[in-house]
């Protein structure tokens, strides 16, 4: 995208006044969507983003700085400006620096068949119509469908002062379905949201039908359910997008985002143990296809497989290079961004409790009184102390060790410390839900996961 004498001189006009790393971030990025409403194609938008990325470093200090122009003399001006602010004002001592960049060429993990810009929107629409269908036409009580296509095709280049220069290419599909019932008094809402980094054949591997039935079947169910009780009970999480809440409540936690600063319940307790011997926790951006994957990371480094918590012991945190630098930790390709807008920073890819040896029929049939989570929704969290509150999207009263009647309105209340040593059953099928998490630097696509698990006790707010 952009020459690699320029790069080289773009490089070393960062580190001109003292910075002792340099980092260019490239971008070229193609996002194209169609959204349905009520029976018509409110929406169909195309739109391309392109720009780069400049960031400095000198010890633990950065700055970063931006430009959708990536022309020679603008790239020189923005890495100088961003050096000046480097320097505080100080102009300091002009330095030399002679960098070589030398080519990667990265392993590609995730086969795209078919270019979703190269396929017509009337296909794209006809997916979208076909699953509007399906929510729609699942109850005369579903009074509303929301249906959105989205793909992205994104090409970007890394290079830094260390001589790393690296392309990729990140194209990914999703669908997302929100059905709202109504009895003329009260709305309840169902949602799905499958997503992969493939291309348009995602469509050959899901059903959108399916996915559409599922929002609606939700949406009728909650219509009809009546509201939960309060208290502390033991609580069954269905698998899936269940696993947000380790996500949230855990997962920003082991993020060195928050650990290199002393802002996480984590911060130094590698070695320790801080969960059940049951949970085992991973985060994985290699997984073919997945949501959350890519290549390498925003930094350029490959993504990596790490076992963060194994069998409760804390193993080790996802790490970028700034942070890395404050913890003394090499860069495991944890470092994400939303775009070349953002300056990257520690986040999950696929984040997911591993699969353990318990069966699903021994799991609700052990909690003689309580509640199954069978679906999650939103949340909240606070990363310093780990205190989080969820939405159930879909719950039944558990009794006598059986699912009962269907009740909303539940929200799970806790701190992800706790809970974690509060998992004492972990079932062996574990599913992904997707979904798009929001930090420091951006909104990313990331997948979330578990096998069906059994929290001890947990409050479970209601009514």
């Amino acid at each position: 995208m952009i020459a690699r004498d320029v790069l080289e001189e773009v490089l070393e006009k960062a580190l001109s006044l003292g910075g002792d790393f340099s980092e260019i971030f490239v971008e070229d990025k193609v996002i194209n969507s169609i959204r349905m409403v009520n029976d018509k194609i409110e929406d169909v938008i195309s739109g391309r983003e392109h720009g780069a990325g400049i960031r400095i470093m000198k010890g633990y200090k950065c700055v970063y700085a931006y430009t959708s122009d990536t022309s020679r003399d603008k790239l020189l001006d923005t890495a100088y400006k961003a050096a000046y602010a480097l320097k505080e004002g100080e102009r300091g001592n002009q330095q030399d620096a002679d960098i070589i960049l030398t080519e990667r060429m990265p392993l590609n993990a995730h086969l795209v068949l078919r270019i979703p810009s190269s396929v017509n929107n009337e296909k794209k629409a006809k997916i979208v119509k076909t699953a509007y269908k399906a929510a729609k036409d699942y109850s005369p009580e579903i009074v509303q469908v929301t249906v959105v296509y989205g793909d992205t095709d994104q090409k970007i280049l890394i290079a830094n002062s260390e001589g790393l220069m690296v392309e990729d290419r990140r194209v990914r599909t999703r669908l997302a379905i929100q059905s709202v019932a109504s009895d003329g008094k009260e709305n309840q809402t169902g949602f799905e949201g499958p997503g992969r980094h493939m291309g348009f054949e995602m469509f050959e591997i899901i059903d959108p039908g399916y996915y559409a039935r599922e929002a609606s079947r939700t949406a009728v169910t909650m219509l009809h359910a009546d509201l939960c009780p309060a208290g502390r009970m033991p609580v069954v999480i269905e698998n899936g997008f269940g696993g947000v809440i380790f996500h949230e409540a855990c997962g920003h936690a082991l993020e060195a985002t928050s650990v290199a600063k002393g802002h996480s319940v984590f911060t130094g307790k590698t070695g320790e143990k801080i969960a059940s011997e049951k949970v085992t926790a991973i985060d994985d951006g290699t997984i073919p296809n997945a949501w959350g994957s890519s290549n390498i990371d925003d930094e350029g480094t490959p993504t990596q497989r790490k076992i963060l918590i194994e069998k409760g012991i804390l193993k080790t945190y996802m790490v970028d290079k700034l942070n890395g630098r404050r913890m003394g930790m090499e860069p495991n390709g944890s470092s994400r961004r939303q775009s070349y807008k953002y300056a990257p920073t520690s986040r999950m890819t696929n984040t997911y409790i591993a699969a353990g040896d318990d069966e699903n029929e021994d799991i609700i049939a052990s909690v003689p009184e309580g509640l199954y989570a069978r679906k999650m929704g939103g949340g909240s969290v606070n990363p310093v102390t780990g205190e989080f509150n969820f939405a159930v999207a879909e719950g039944y009263l558990l009794k006598n060790g059986k699912i009962d009647k269907p009740v909303r309105g539940a929200t799970l209340i806790g701190k992800g410390s706790e809970i974690l040593f509060r998992i004492d059953m972990v079932g062996k099928d574990v599913q992904m839900g997707q979904g798009m998490c929001g930090s420091l630097s951006g909104s990313i696509p990331a997948n979330v996961g578990q096998p069906m698990i059994r929290v001890s006790e947990i409050i479970v707010g209601g009514r």
